[in-house]
């Protein structure tokens, strides 16, 4: 996989990214210096061995007053990396509410995550389609006006790399702007998960068509799993007339063009957590969750404050488990590493209120002054959380849908304990990690608090040979092979 971007090489191919957030942000010191702060995930990292070898663009959303004002020019993102073009587009305060806060988030990611209860949400009114026609939509044309701006002189020497589900409409505007001999090379990977049609169903069939339509313009469409693959065709045929799909081929062929849907499970940088894992500042942040443990065993989750992460049945779990096996009172500590997310939602606010209130029942039944059995620490630290990550006996993933959970691959990587990895079926990392884990549903508490149970009593042995099963395979596939997975399939292709 070391080699899968010398193709790129030989065709002097330029690659345009874009995303909502981009790889760095910027903002003004306390000494009145304006900085820039890289952004923080693997999709960074991987696209840095781009950027050594590629003229390389990344487009996305203003997100300071610092962002608007520099607009766009070269930054280097680390050290020894070569420069990329960042390029900054700046929607008004209306559109980009419109687009993000209502559209995208809660509207589409609760629907992909299958987290709507359908009795009361959602309530598609005017304030919604405005919302769409007003902000998603100009929003997404203003993405690809950047992004056209932004293109080398022919079809063969672009190749535009669209990321998740805030730019669906994207493909659309850049097809519909130009002619077919002017079209560059569009991947789209979608991040999380993509339902079945019977949940698509739910969206007025204007929004529908139109998503399904663009993405039906982009030459590969990436998933993280081939279930979501397989889902999106069952979509296609169920919702977008005129369509014609392969289900072996992974290819919809829709108004004489073929887009080609394939997996790409997403992965962690190995090497870059090995370094934070074994970096010195680790002593006192493991001082500090050893404090937290005192000599007892412990359960660990780490995720953001999200409802499809599923925290309160993991609490409620817990707490069944400790009804049922008393012989683990007050020797495990179920520490949750929680990061707060899109506070600017309703839904989200009312989450993080609801898991307290679970974590403060469990404490309350079976506490004392001794021992507190949940443990919750709210805010980011990433450093912490790997910490936390190399000391656990039992790592809990149980969320309701995930386009892939990624801590689930951070564990077994860092991990001195021979951890076991308890995950949810609807993760994406379920697709890889399965043999390695024990497996349970999402919503069975009861069996959540079995899994529990049966790992904290699991042999020596059996528990070495899941950590070393889970650590091959994670290490096997990086972050850069799934890059690499997707260029090389562009290739493949000969797009």
């Amino acid at each position: 996989m070391t080699n899968c971007n010398q193709g790129l090489d030989q065709n002097q191919r330029q690659i345009i990214i874009a995303s909502s957030r981009g790889p760095a942000t910027f903002h003004t010191s306390n000494d009145g210096e304006v900085v820039m702060q890289r952004g923080s995930g693997g999709l960074v990292t991987a696209l840095m061995s781009l950027a050594h070898r590629v003229d390389t663009t990344w487009i996305s959303c203003a997100l300071t007053e610092e962002d608007r004002i520099w607009q766009e020019g070269e930054v280097s993102l680390s050290e020894n990396s070569n420069p990329l073009h960042l390029k900054f587009i700046s929607p008004d305060e209306s559109a980009f509410e419109g687009y993000y806060n209502v559209i995208a988030n809660p509207l589409l990611w609760f629907l992909q995550h299958s987290m709507w209860n359908v009795s009361y949400a959602p309530v598609i009114d005017r304030n919604t389609w405005k919302a769409w026609e007003d902000g998603y939509l100009p929003v997404n044309r203003q993405f690809a006006e950047a992004i056209f701006a932004s293109l080398g002189p022919g079809p063969k020497s672009n190749l535009v790399m669209l990321q998740d589900y805030q730019l669906y409409m994207v493909a659309h505007y850049l097809r519909r702007k130009l002619p077919s001999r002017r079209r560059p090379t569009i991947l789209h990977f979608i991040h999380i998960p993509w339902p079945g049609p019977e949940y698509w169903g739910f969206l007025p069939p204007t929004m529908r068509q139109a998503i399904l339509a663009s993405l039906c313009a982009v030459d590969v469409l990436g998933f993280q799993t081939r279930d979501d693959s397989l889902n999106f065709i069952r979509t296609i045929e169920s919702y977008l007339h005129g369509a014609s799909v392969k289900y072996k081929r992974g290819r919809i062929w829709y108004r004489n063009h073929a887009t080609h849907t394939r997996d790409f499970p997403i992965s962690i940088d190995v090497d870059a957590l090995k370094r934070i894992a074994s970096d010195p500042e680790q002593a006192s942040y493991e001082s500090e969750i050893q404090a937290i443990i005192a000599n007892r065993k412990l359960i660990l989750r780490i995720d953001r404050t999200e409802p499809s992460k599923n925290i309160i049945r993991g609490f409620q779990a817990f707490e069944e488990m400790l009804d049922l096996y008393p012989q683990h009172h007050n020797q495990v500590v179920f520490l949750a590493l929680l990061v707060p997310s899109r506070m600017d939602v309703q839904e989200y606010k009312d989450y993080l209120d609801d898991l307290m209130a679970a974590a403060g029942r469990v404490n309350a039944r079976f506490g004392d002054s001794e021992w507190e059995p949940v443990r919750l620490i709210v805010g980011e630290n990433y450093p912490r959380a790997v910490a936390a990550l190399k000391m656990y006996d039992v790592l809990l993933v149980n969320a309701i849908a995930d386009g892939m959970n990624l801590v689930a691959k951070e564990g077994p990587i860092v991990n001195q304990k021979d951890g076991v990895l308890i995950l949810s079926e609807r993760t994406g990392a379920r697709q890889q990690l399965e043999s390695g884990a024990l497996v349970i549903s999402p919503c069975d508490v009861y069996a959540t608090a079995q899994a529990m149970h049966q790992a904290l009593l699991m042999s020596e042995k059996e528990r070495q040979e899941k950590a070393a099963r889970l650590k091959w395979t994670i290490e096997r596939e990086d972050i850069v092979d799934w890059l690499c997975n997707q260029l090389d399939t562009i290739e493949e292709l000969n797009l």
